[in-house]
């Protein structure tokens, strides 16, 4: 038994830490992230796993805005508002948002 015990212990320790991840869903439900008018997501809680896929989430957004911008010759800053419209409305019930007031409001 304790052999079996250390042998689960080594073989979850050699999973990828990715495995453990927190997906942007699971952010979204558990309500530990937000949509905000400015296209990008904002932590509703600021501990290191939260904060590193806000981080991630929002470096890809901001590459992709880049894009669109440059391809569509209009600002970065327009191209994320327009994002963030719409990511603010087609936020799921129970998620949160960011509002025109600053204040986060559940939907």
């Amino acid at each position: 038994m304790k052999t079996l015990l250390i042998m689960v212990v080594l073989s979850l320790s050699l999973i990828s830490q990715s495995a453990f991840a927190l997906t942007l869903e699971q952010a979204r439900s558990e309500g530990l992230v937000g949509e905000t008018l400015s296209g990008y997501l904002a932590p509703l809680r600021q501990d290191k796993q939260t904060l590193a896929l806000v981080k991630q989430i929002n470096d890809a957004r901001s590459e992709s805005y880049q894009q669109l911008a440059d391809s569509n010759n209009i600002p970065v800053d327009e191209v994320a508002k327009m994002a963030g419209q719409k990511l603010v409305a087609r936020a799921q019930p129970g998620e949160y948002v960011k509002g025109i007031n600053g204040k986060w409001l559940r939907k």
